[in-house]
């Protein structure tokens, strides 16, 4: 797994290789760095990296598959629109058949 000391850089190593068409949660990018309570600091993390179209943070929902981040996008659908032109089937701000989508970094990545 990713060795750098800077957590923040640590997540954005990790939601750069979730693959388009898919999606993880903040507590399972907390886990698979070895922080598994630090599921709100992956959401800080991907809060800061807003402008770095590198980082896919709009692959990146809560654990019931809420769109909880969309606010720190722009616009007022845009984490919405990026994850439906992936073929995401989103309804209310929630990701329908989560584990469709759902991609385990701790098992892609170990």
């Amino acid at each position: 797994m990713v060795k750098e000391d800077n957590f923040f850089e640590r997540v954005y190593q990790v939601v750069k290789e979730i693959p388009y068409g898919r999606i993880t949660t903040y507590g399972a990018i907390a886990k698979v760095l070895g922080s598994p309570q630090s599921a709100r600091m992956v959401g800080w993390a991907l809060n800061a990296s807003h402008g770095n179209s590198d980082i896919p943070a709009h692959r990146v929902v809560n654990r019931s598959g809420l769109l909880t981040g969309k606010h720190h996008f722009q616009g007022k659908n845009l984490m919405q629109q990026l994850l439906e032109n992936e073929g995401v089937v989103i309804v209310d701000n929630k990701i329908v058949d989560m584990q469709r989508y759902f991609w385990d970094p701790s098992i892609s990545l170990s």
